[in-house]
């Protein structure tokens, strides 16, 4: 089957959260605003980037990076916030695309580090450790080549 990952558009935003609260992953959200209504304003903010992979038109993954500036990382820094695949689809291809495609756009934006929550499960850490993620306790983060820079060597 031929995935297709693309920027995310407001229409995109109900089947990205629906996806979310069937995996567990918006199951913690506590906050003056619901995850719907936030995710329907990052998709038009600079400073995150939302991404959804399609199969035949459907939204069958999708992935947020939220982008902030540090100092002490001499760039911005991109957070995966969310990263959910349909568990009826090929979730190790679609994982793969859709970090590639936070991965690019990180470096686009300027970051010199991507990091996400360490995860607890050993096959979803196993599936960050094999795009290039490393533990950096309490995360695990990868560095990116900004463009028209070098990228930061994690230590």
């Amino acid at each position: 089957m031929e995935y297709l990952v693309r920027t995310a558009r407001i229409t995109d935003i109900d089947r990205l959260v629906a996806l979310s609260v069937a995996s567990d992953r918006l199951a913690r959200v506590d906050g003056p605003m619901d995850a719907a209504s936030l995710l329907r304003q990052l998709v038009y903010l600079p400073q995150a980037s939302i991404f959804v992979a399609e199969a035949r038109r459907e939204v069958v993954g999708g992935a947020v990076l939220a982008l902030r500036p540090s100092v002490m990382a001499g760039g911005y820094v991109g957070t995966v916030d969310l990263l959910v695949v349909d568990p009826e689809h090929d979730v190790e291809r679609i994982s793969a695309a859709l970090i590639g495609e936070l991965l690019r756009s990180a470096g686009n934006k300027g970051c010199t580090v991507v990091e996400v929550a360490r995860p607890g499960n050993a096959t979803e850490r196993n599936r960050w450790e094999q795009q290039g993620f490393t533990p950096a306790e309490p995360l695990m983060e990868r560095a990116v080549a900004a463009v028209g820079a070098t990228a930061r060597r994690a230590t």
